[in-house]
C-alpha cells in the first residue's frame, strides 16, 4: 500500500466557471489557471503521483507547454490514472476536502463522488469529498479563490 497527499488552489476571476471533479459547481465567476482549473482533479492528481512516485502535474503538463492551455482536467487526471495503472498500482481510497469560503460543495457532492469514481476506475465507496472554509481568514475567507487536499491510497 502506498498513501500520496495533494494540493492545489487557484484565484477566481470574474469570467468561466469553477469545476470540481468536472462537476460545474458555480458560474457566476472562473478561475485563473493553465488548464481549466478543476482543484480537486489537481490536487487528486498530485496525490496519486506522489504515492507511486511519478513526479508530478507541473513536470507533466507544464504551463509553459501550450498543449494544456484551457485543458479539461478530468482528462488529465486520466491520463495520470493511466500512468499508476502502468506502474502496477491501483487506487483502493481517496478523501478531497475542498476549502472554500461561498462555493457549496454538498449539493454537488455525489456528482463529485461520481465523477472522480469513474476516471480513478474504483468504487464510489471509495471516493470521499467534504468540504470546509477558512472562517474568513486568507484569501479563501476573502472569498478570492478556491483550494484542495486530496489523499489516496494505492494498492
Amino acid at each position: 500500500m502506498r498513501t500520496g497527499w495533494g494540493f492545489d488552489a487557484h484565484r477566481y476571476t470574474d469570467r468561466g466557471r469553477v469545476l470540481l471533479a468536472g462537476v460545474e459547481v458555480a458560474t457566476d465567476r472562473g478561475v485563473a489557471a493553465t488548464s481549466d482549473g478543476d482543484v480537486v482533479a489537481h490536487a487528486v492528481a498530485d496525490a496519486l503521483l506522489g504515492a507511486a512516485v511519478l513526479g508530478d502535474l507541473g513536470e507533466l503538463f507544464p504551463s509553459s507547454d501550450g498543449r494544456w492551455h484551457g485543458a479539461d482536467s478530468m482528462v488529465l487526471l486520466a491520463e495520470v490514472v493511466d500512468r499508476v495503472g502502468a506502474a502496477g498500482l491501483a487506487v483502493a481510497s481517496v478523501d478531497v476536502t475542498v476549502i472554500a469560503e461561498s462555493i457549496r460543495v454538498i449539493p454537488h457532492r455525489d456528482a463529485i463522488r461520481a465523477s472522480l469514481a469513474a476516471v480513478l476506475r474504483a468504487p464510489p465507496a471509495a471516493v470521499s469529498c467534504k468540504a470546509t472554509t477558512t472562517d474568513g481568514m486568507g484569501f479563501i475567507g476573502r472569498d478570492e479563490g478556491i483550494a484542495a487536499v486530496a489523499v489516496v491510497l494505492l494498492k
